[in-house]
């Protein structure tokens, strides 16, 4: 038999029948409940002689309110989750790494749809709750080195200094500009670089411009689609660094750059005009990407372990 709570009319003749002095189990046989409810009932009012059934009846209220099980949504806890949103966290990042969250990127999930988070702004979200896969036309040209030619060793992430590229272009029609990235393999470092149009001559200089920027080593090996942008690997490979071409829309071969790509987009977004775009704000942007903690790194930044590696070439 499932347990009921006493009403208001039972406690009403619970306190009649005291005031005659009937006994507990005189009273619980009475009004049809076990004389243990009863006990526990009287015992809950500080004088074993009275009982007084509205008193009883607003405890009885006051104790609703108060059982059940605590929500964990505290207000700081809301608040530090909301400025890793901000600091462009994913809900998953933030479960894992910040020490101060004490829940799972399922919960933080939530109480962002319930609009306990960034007020319910799913904008603050890595994909903006979409997910869209657009497949590019490319031109066609007489490709260098094949992927099945790149070391098996680069396949592994063990090496350090083999990275993958490709562009990010504004929507069709809205204008020439674009970005060039590269995304090292071993430590997911990305670079990125605005440039006014995506012709061979333009891609080349901005690449050559960001290798410049670093020793001699970091750069071992360079992977690509088969987009005309890079009929230029030619003028790369006479610096020392092969060019290995990807399979025709086979993306997962270049999985790292395509996933920086898609962070990249959460701040530059299609339909953007990246004409605009300086290399100081690319810059910023990057950072911020270089300063997460990422899980495939076991809670390292990308920064950290490019750091690392370079220092190991010196």
């Amino acid at each position: 038999m499932s347990y009921s709570h006493l009403t208001m009319i039972e406690r009403g003749q619970l306190e009649a029948l005291t005031s005659l002095h009937w006994s507990i189990r005189r009273m619980a046989a009475f009004l049809g409940r076990h004389p243990s409810t009863i006990s526990r009932e009287r015992r809950r009012q500080a004088s074993s002689d009275t009982y007084q059934a509205a008193q009883a009846q607003e405890a009885y209220h006051q104790r609703r309110k108060a059982c059940g099980r605590r929500g964990k949504a505290t207000p700081e806890l809301l608040q530090a989750i909301t400025h890793h949103l901000h600091a462009t966290w994913s809900p998953e990042q933030i479960a894992r790494y910040a020490p101060e969250v004490t829940v799972g990127c399922g919960t933080i999930y939530r109480w962002l749809y319930q609009g306990l988070l960034a007020k319910g702004d799913l904008r603050c979200l890595r994909q903006k709750g979409k997910r869209k896969k657009v497949r590019e036309t490319r031109g066609r040209f007489t490709v260098g080195r094949r992927i099945e030619e790149r070391p098996a060793a680069v396949e592994t992430r063990q090496t350090f200094g083999h990275w993958e590229m490709d562009t990010i272009v504004s929507s069709r029609g809205k204008s020439k500009g674009c970005l060039v990235t590269l995304t090292e393999r071993k430590s997911r470092y990305l670079l990125a670089a605005p440039m006014p149009d995506r012709r061979s001559g333009t891609v080349t200089t901005a690449v050559e411009t960001l290798m410049d920027q670093y020793p001699r080593g970091v750069f071992e090996s360079i992977t690509v689609d088969r987009g005309k942008e890079f009929a230029c690997f030619p003028a790369l490979e006479a610096r020392g660094v092969p060019v290995y071409f990807a399979d025709p829309y086979a993306a997962w071969q270049r999985g790292t750059n395509e996933n920086a790509n898609g962070l990249l987009r959460e701040f530059f977004p299609k339909g953007m005009d990246l004409a605009r775009l300086s290399r100081q704000k690319v810059d910023d942007v990057t950072g911020l990407i270089h300063r997460r903690p990422r899980n495939c790194l076991h809670g390292k930044t990308t920064e950290n372990v490019f750091h690392e590696e370079v220092l190991r070439l010196n």
